[in-house]
């Protein structure tokens, strides 16, 4: 559950109504976006979100008994799950508002809904209203007291303090807890995780055996030309995540990261906060310096007090000697038609048992494809006309010789012109590779279960995993131009 706004007003007797306090969370937002898609209706100005929201609350207008916007018969208001209607260049609903009133205050916050816009679904399925209206309701606790009632310099002296709280108990938007009953901020040290107790928003408890979960995923990239005269260029960027379902306080970990004798040492180490201690030796190697083999090549051991929620433990990048499959790409053009030839081949390193591996070949800024009289060695070839797509699915194993091929020609005609990128014109054309190899890391680097310390009562079962997956990861026509970086690939 995460909150795109927060808002904090001062409606007293007597007084002008203003937001005291208000909070938007650019990161969040974007997830909106991203997911409302041609709904989204953007937060408007707070003058707009304040008229907006008293209106609804029947607190503005006074002198008007009925207010169209509000009471009109076929406006249904679902308190305290309330709609704005916004007008003006960004006019939409939001919904769903959430906003409480005690005292002097309205608090009100814009949760992130999960769910397509519409239909609308039904206020009972969405968790985010009910851990919404749960942190707006310690908000109003610490801001007003157990008696819900506080003097105005108490008030003005707590509200000082909440930008500290808000980055305590939901940062970047994300509640990772409600703040204790009465309880003012402070800017002390917060408690070790491992002495956290379930939050009050956190619907359920775990029930049955402790689990400790930790799982290592490394994601290569890659921009291969076949061409002398450019450099290939690819990385390595791993994270290891982890998950402590532990019933009551949560334990002291440790995870102890290994590479093989002959792997290259760790670089760009990135650790989480919860981490307790660290060598400093760790954090030294970076890959903007030039390697000297000195960096130090492990074991990596990260002692952490777990947060409540799944986290990020460490992040880090590895130099390896090949890309996990080497690519050749040939595209010519005769007429109407384009001579097609491809070769991939998988590296001796790399395991060969995939979960998934494609090959995807688009035609941008032609015509609708024709004809197309293509043959691959291994695997199944789709075609999607209307996308001027190939899909090479190489299934889950490559042959015994490691190495497969397409040969072929299109043709392309119809009056429908296929999709456009205004950067691969002409031969400008690229294979995209899309694969995920279970139980490997291109590095080496793995999490022995043995390895993983727990220092709790409960003797969790441990679970260890690791897996390589392609992102962005380009075989470009070696006949036509290809956008060259000169400098090393930043993830």
């Amino acid at each position: 559950m995460s909150v795109r706004a927060l808002w904090i007003i001062s409606h007293e007797k007597g007084e002008n109504v203003s937001i005291r306090f208000s909070r938007r969370f650019s990161t969040v937002e974007h997830r909106a976006k991203r997911l409302a898609g041609s709904w989204y209706v953007a937060v408007p100005e707070e003058n707009t979100v304040l008229q907006l929201l008293l209106t609804e609350m029947g607190l503005s207008d006074s002198n008007k008994p009925y207010v169209a916007l509000r009471d009109d018969c076929l406006h249904c208001q679902r308190s305290p799950a309330l709609e704005l209607r916004v007008d003006g260049p960004a006019k939409g609903v939001l919904w769903p508002v959430l906003a409480i009133s005690q005292g002097p205050l309205i608090l009100a916050c814009l949760p992130l809904v999960d769910a397509p816009a519409e239909p609308r679904p039904p206020l009972a399925s969405l968790l985010s209203v009910s851990q919404g209206l749960t942190l707006l309701a310690g908000l109003q606790t610490f801001l007003l007291g157990a008696g819900g009632k506080l003097d105005s310099e108490g008030l003005a002296s707590r509200l000082a303090m909440l930008p500290a709280v808000l980055l305590q108990v939901c940062p970047l938007g994300t509640p990772l807890d409600v703040p204790l009953l009465g309880a003012p901020a402070t800017n002390t040290v917060p408690t070790p995780a491992g002495s956290q107790k379930q939050p009050a928003w956190k619907t359920g408890l775990h029930r049955g055996r402790a689990v400790v979960n930790v799982a290592l995923a490394e994601t290569v990239r890659s921009m291969q030309y076949g061409n002398r005269s450019r450099q290939d260029l690819w990385d390595v960027f791993g994270t290891v995540t982890c998950k402590c379902e532990v019933e009551g306080v949560l334990p002291n970990v440790t995870v102890t990261l290994t590479l093989p004798p002959n792997g290259s040492p760790l670089q760009d180490i990135l650790v989480h906060p919860c981490v307790t201690s660290l060598d400093s030796t760790i954090l030294t190697a970076s890959s903007v310096d030039n390697y000297d083999g000195s960096a130090f090549s492990g074991p990596y051991k990260f002692p952490f007090s777990p947060p409540l929620e799944p986290f990020r433990l460490c992040s880090y990048t590895s130099q390896v000697p090949v890309p996990p499959i080497l690519g050749s790409y040939q595209l010519r053009e005769e007429e109407n038609q384009l001579h097609v030839s491809v070769t991939l081949k998988l590296h001796e390193s790399v395991k060969n048992s995939f979960e998934y591996c494609e090959a995807h070949l688009p035609f941008f800024n032609r015509d609708q494809m024709g004809v197309v009289d293509v043959k691959v060695s291994f695997g199944q070839l789709d075609i999607s006309k209307e996308k001027n797509l190939l899909v090479w699915a190489l299934g889950q194993k490559f042959p015994k010789s490691r190495e497969v091929t397409m040969e072929g020609k299109i043709t392309f005609s119809g009056p429908t012109a296929g999709p456009t990128d205004p950067l691969c014109t002409d031969l400008t054309a690229y294979i995209k590779l899309y694969f995920k190899v279970p139980d490997m890391t291109l590095s080496g680097c793995c999490v022995d279960q043995h390895s993983v310390q727990v220092y709790s009562s409960a003797k969790p079962r441990i679970v260890t995993s690791r897996e390589l997956l392609s992102k962005e990861y380009f075989i470009w026509n070696s006949t036509g131009t290809a956008p060259v970086s000169s400098g090393q690939m930043m993830l």
